[in-house]
């Protein structure tokens, strides 16, 4: 099937980390617990999604006190679900390929084919420092998560498999028994940086996409689809949104100021400082939140940015705008997971679908 002609998909965080998804002392009824978890992902699996994301934190910080392990959290959502495939978050320092290459291989045969995992090259100094792990520069680290995943992809397809790169080396390795799913599980990474964008042109499956207006996202896809074309690779996007969906654009735009009203700002500053260090650390200045607000920054990746914020309908029109400028995926963040992902799955998805089919038959006609 043409990419143009297929629906869009959706994939939600996993809120496996404490503080939910917007860094602000509002009421959420979101827990972090496997219990809340096991029920989220079943309620998500009924309602649409696709995908789910977890988390890697290794350190308290930025209203995250408390963190469960990505992988071993990923593969207990697994276990409680028949169809969500989930995407573990890992980072290159801490794990080594072997390493991520073995364990994610038995996830893989014990779910028949539902993991995946999301590269994340790291923008947390405080974090790598705190347990003892290298901090390459800028571009260094993705070139590290760059070598980690043409290593798990070796590994993965290949018997007698042989590297010698910078940061990782093999000789003659072969895994037995290989992933379940062909030719590998989904490689996802994120980054907004030339260095991150080059890197998906090369080697990731799916690349992830801090939030932005539409405009900004058509940009970026087709510098980064060109790339890909000159690399001889294909890759697909996935944005990040937070979603509010209400009844009325006045009650989600509302919910929405509640929010910011509510930030903790001596967190929100934190993680600002931090991010912004990490970001003028790429040659042009240009990672991830460099030219984020104090309110964007209340949710960790720009979620706000995306707009995707009202009744049902005006939600769905933006969402088919999206996938009209490239987009692949939507990551959706919200503050009471389990009933907005209900809302969502119930009020906004079929809008969508009816919106897509359209679309499709005016291509067609055209």
């Amino acid at each position: 099937m043409a990419q143009s002609q297929q629906q869009l998909q959706f994939a939600y965080w996993v809120p496996n980390v404490s503080g939910g998804l917007v860094v602000s002392n509002i009421e959420q009824r979101t827990e972090w617990n496997i219990e809340y978890n096991k029920k989220l992902a079943q309620t998500a699996e009924k309602n649409g999604f696709s995908y789910a994301l977890s988390q890697i934190r290794f350190t308290a910080g930025y209203g995250a006190e408390n963190q469960h392990e990505s992988v071993s959290f990923s593969h207990a959502i697994l276990a409680a679900t028949e169809k969500l495939k989930v995407i573990a978050a890992i980072l290159p320092g801490p794990w080594k390929p072997a390493l991520a290459a073995k364990q994610l291989a038995t996830i893989d045969y014990l779910t028949q084919g539902r993991i995946a995992i999301n590269v994340v090259s790291g923008w947390f100094k405080g974090e790598f420092d705190a347990i003892g792990e290298e901090w390459p520069d800028h571009d260094q680290r993705y070139a590290r998560s760059e070598e980690f995943i043409r290593t798990l992809k070796g590994i993965w397809t290949t018997d007698n498999f042989s590297f010698d790169g910078k940061y990782y080396q093999f000789k003659d390795y072969t895994l037995k028994p290989k992933p379940v799913q062909q030719p590998h599980p989904e490689i996802f990474q994120g980054g907004t940086s030339r260095a991150a964008r080059d890197m998906a042109s090369r080697v990731s499956d799916w690349y992830f996409a801090n939030g932005n207006t539409v405009e900004g996202i058509r940009e970026q896809i087709e510098d980064l689809r060109a790339k890909a074309k000159q690399n001889q690779h294909q890759v697909k996007v996935g944005l990040n949104a937070f979603i509010i969906a209400r009844d009325t654009e006045e009650e989600a735009q509302a919910v929405l100021q509640e929010i910011i009203a509510n930030a903790n700002p001596e967190a929100v500053n934190a993680f600002a400082d931090a991010t912004r260090q990490a970001g003028a650390a790429s040659p042009e200045g240009e990672g991830n939140w460099a030219k984020s607000s104090f309110e964007d920054l209340v949710q960790y990746n720009d979620g706000f940015k995306t707009n995707l914020i009202g009744t049902p309908e005006q939600i769905a029109e933006r969402i088919v705008a999206y996938k009209a400028a490239g987009v692949d995926l939507i990551l959706a963040g919200f503050l009471h997971f389990i009933e907005e992902v209900e809302y969502f799955g119930q009020r906004v998805l079929p809008l969508v679908r009816e919106l897509e089919q359209k679309q499709q038959q005016a291509k067609e006609v055209a």
